[in-house]
């Protein structure tokens, strides 16, 4: 399935940002190993490897923001994680009034897309023509490209249950006898 494309018109291999990522992480984890290797191989000159001392060595704690910092880094976790930074500081970003009735819900990678649910057609309204602004402003936060589309979902309908009582040979409430 090298060549072929999925449903979403998109090649399943990673693009080149995504493999110019996965070689600077693999780049940086050989680096690091030997920088280790170099470490152990000069303790071992100095007579033994488990001793303790003043300096800083790959066997001392790690502050928790700089070990989130390396797992983020590790994993390719970057723009989820700047998403979310900005999820949290949606009311700074889009200002009070909008921020009240309109909520971000999830971010697509692979779509580049931020999907927002509004509790009314009228702020749904008033957030697609700030769209374009909008992914303009997300874009210098976050970075050129990070989001491509703001997708708006107003307010649901009421649920179409099913009553008590049905015609036979019915499609449901949504029937409309033609």
């Amino acid at each position: 399935m090298s060549g072929e494309k999925d449903r979403s018109g998109k090649s399943g291999e990673p693009s080149g940002v995504d493999l110019a990522r996965v070689a600077l992480r693999a780049a940086k984890e050989q680096a690091r190993a030997r920088g280790d290797a170099a470490r152990q191989k000069k303790q071992a000159r100095r007579g033994g490897g488990l001793r303790s001392g003043a300096r800083a060595d790959g066997r001392d704690p790690m502050a928790l923001g700089s070990a989130i910092n390396r797992l983020i880094t590790e994993r390719g976790w970057e723009t989820p994680a700047a998403v979310g930074g900005v999820m949290g500081r949606w009311p700074q970003i889009v200002g009070e009034d909008l921020a009240k009735h309109c909520v971000p819900q999830r971010y697509d990678e692979d779509e580049r897309v931020l999907v927002v649910a509004c509790d009314s057609t009228a702020w749904a309204t008033q957030l697609r023509l700030l769209a374009p602004a909008l992914v303009a402003r997300l874009n210098e936060d976050l970075g050129h490209g990070t989001v491509r589309l703001i997708k708006v979902h107003g307010p649901g309908g009421p649920d179409r249950r099913y009553g008590p009582l049905r015609a036979p040979g019915s499609m449901g409430p949504g029937d409309t006898y033609g």
